[in-house]
């Protein structure tokens, strides 16, 4: 039986990272808490929570670790063509708590329910208020005029580290829009990667690559102490309504 480390409520210490990715297939720990302050500390050795609603906290370090290097995103031809022909805008944290529920109540194909629980949900929006967490929107003009959420993004940023959580669309294409334009300003403000945690190929379309653990976690600790160039403040992105 697997003998997994249980976390203390009176620190936010975790256990030895590549001991669980030996011999726990990435399974860290599980219990604690969602604070702020214990979420910070495992972003920053590569952590995340993960878990469903019927299960304690689940706390996973994934290796090798699927990243992107923002200078490196690869924008296919048809989605270039959308990006540049379609009526859109795409903000930041302008709507945070629409995006993550959004993302944890928008049906997936083979899933069953969302790790995003309420929980979690309201430990993010403590992060977004304390400038941590930050969400990345796609809007588009509905029938009567009016600007409708149709698709977007958050993660957690911690220096120049983003780290990606969840996306959502509810139009073709709108998260890969968003995405896109959420990169683009990642890169400007000196963002050195996107921690995208779990291979897929969506993102490896994306350009997005693996990492050995050893590499990421020195990634960690060389840019998550050192300030972003621009501010994560809520700001209009794109316009692209025509």
């Amino acid at each position: 039986m697997m003998n997994i480390p249980i976390l203390s409520l009176q620190n936010n210490a975790f256990p030895n990272i590549f001991d669980a990715v030996e011999n726990r297939d990435g399974l860290v720990a599980m219990g604690g808490d969602l604070s702020p302050e214990r979420l910070k500390s495992a972003y920053r050795l590569g952590v995340f929570p993960w878990f469903s609603d019927n299960q304690p906290i689940l706390w996973w370090c994934l290796s090798p670790r699927t990243v992107l290097f923002p200078d490196k995103l690869h924008i296919g031809k048809s989605l270039g063509k959308i990006i540049r022909n379609t009526a859109y805008q795409v903000t930041m944290n302008a709507a945070f708590d629409q995006v993550i529920a959004a993302c944890a109540n928008t049906p997936r194909p083979n899933q069953d329910g969302s790790w995003i629980t309420k929980d979690m949900q309201n430990a993010y929006l403590q992060l977004h208020k304390q400038g941590i967490a930050h969400s990345f929107e796609y809007w588009q003009t509905d029938h009567s005029g009016c600007l409708k959420l149709c698709g977007g993004l958050y993660g957690v940023q911690i220096g120049r580290i983003f780290f990606g959580e969840s996306m959502f669309a509810h139009t073709p294409n709108a998260s890969k829009v968003a995405f896109v334009w959420a990169v683009d300003f990642l890169k400007k403000s000196g963002i050195y990667l996107i921690d995208c945690q779990m291979k897929t190929d969506h993102l490896m379309r994306f350009g997005a690559e693996q990492i050995t653990l050893a590499d990421f976690q020195a990634a960690l600790l060389t840019y998550c102490d050192l300030p972003p160039v621009l501010p994560f403040h809520q700001q209009l992105l794109k316009n692209n309504e025509k």
